[in-house]
């Protein structure tokens, strides 16, 4: 039984049983994340008074500008990962390659990877809009004792031992899965502690809000169109509410407690559509299947498809269970 004074470290550990691998390594791995996230925290809410923000100058391995927060919070979770010797690989979206992590004194005896997208929605930070953070872990595949290989970051989302992401709002939250429901905790800022505030979440069966980029709508396929068309239509409980913010973290966080629907599709000028499956979209499908949602490209599951590349994009459809089952009909009828 926990109770919503409980800390996130308290959780921890009275949930390390719950988990396959109780031996206490996953609590250190989540515990680092915790830290650098309270570090990242305190610079993205500072970020107005010093020049931390703007661009950095430079581009991502998406050819994207980073932004100046953008490398720090990439520095930031790298290092405390590192420094805390539990993973032995790590692969962030903006890196061009994956990092090995060789410790000290145990010979890659490690078992633990870590994807992330340090800050994601970073293009709002100029305009104090919600960013976020979003980390995936995976046991390793190759043996231990060896040097991690792409194999290791080359699996299905279905692998995932732990999803979760950090909104960095009105108020800071941490909300993960390690397969056993999902939970959200709220940073006090005084303490610097963060409390079980949202204990079992889960997305309602349907909603009555869908985020989409309506900007981009000539150029999506004919079924995203057509599904458009009809949470417009007023008929039932329709004509749906458009919400968009423009950061996955804000827009998934917000649908999963209102109920709605989050797409990003392919479209005629990004093919593969835009998200990242291995730093975005599996970690939100595993927290979205364990949130009694769902997640799919339209045409199946994102945790079944097999990853070829470390920065794969795929198309997106995630939120209320009923909501993505329509959009993937009108996905059927029109491919």
């Amino acid at each position: 039984m926990v109770h919503k004074n409980t800390t996130l470290g308290e959780f921890i550990i009275e949930n390390q049983s719950s988990f396959l691998y109780s031996s206490g390594e996953l609590s250190k791995l989540i515990n680092a994340i915790r830290l650098a996230a309270k570090v990242v925290n305190h610079e993205v809410n500072k970020a107005g008074l010093v020049d931390i923000i703007g661009n950095a100058g430079d581009t991502n391995i998406q050819g994207e500008d980073q932004q100046k927060l953008d490398v720090l919070a990439n520095e930031k979770f790298i290092q405390t990962l590192k420094n805390r010797e539990i993973v032995c690989g790590i692969a962030s979206e903006e890196e061009d390659h994956f990092i090995r992590v060789n410790s000290s004194d145990n010979n890659n005896q490690n078992k633990y990877i870590v994807l992330i997208d340090p800050l994601d929605g970073s293009s709002n930070i100029d305009v104090n809009v919600s960013v976020g953070t979003i980390f995936s872990i995976y046991r390793r595949v190759t043996p231990l004792g060896t040097p991690v290989t792409m194999e290791d970051f080359l699996q299905p989302g279905r692998n995932q031992i732990a999803a979760g992401y950090v909104v960095y709002g009105t108020s800071t939250m941490l909300v993960y899965t390690t397969g056993d429901g999902v939970n959200g905790f709220t940073l006090n800022p005084a303490l610097g502690t963060f409390y079980l505030s949202h204990p079992n979440m889960e997305f309602p069966e349907t909603g009555k809000i869908y985020s989409v980029n309506e900007g981009n709508y000539v150029h999506f396929p004919q079924g995203v169109k057509d599904y458009i068309k009809y949470c417009q239509k007023e008929e039932g409980d329709r004509p749906y509410t458009s919400r968009y913010i423009g950061s996955l973290v804000s827009d998934f966080h917000r649908n999963m407690i209102k109920g709605g629907i989050y797409i990003y599709p392919k479209s005629s000028v990004a093919a593969e559509g835009k998200l990242r499956l291995l730093y975005e979209c599996n970690p939100m499908a595993f927290i979205a299947e364990q949130a009694n949602g769902k997640a799919s490209d339209g045409f199946r599951a994102i945790m079944d498809i097999v990853p070829t590349q470390l920065h794969q994009r795929v198309p997106f459809f995630c939120g209320s269970r009923k909501m993505v089952e329509k959009a993937e009909e009108f996905m059927q009828v029109k491919q």
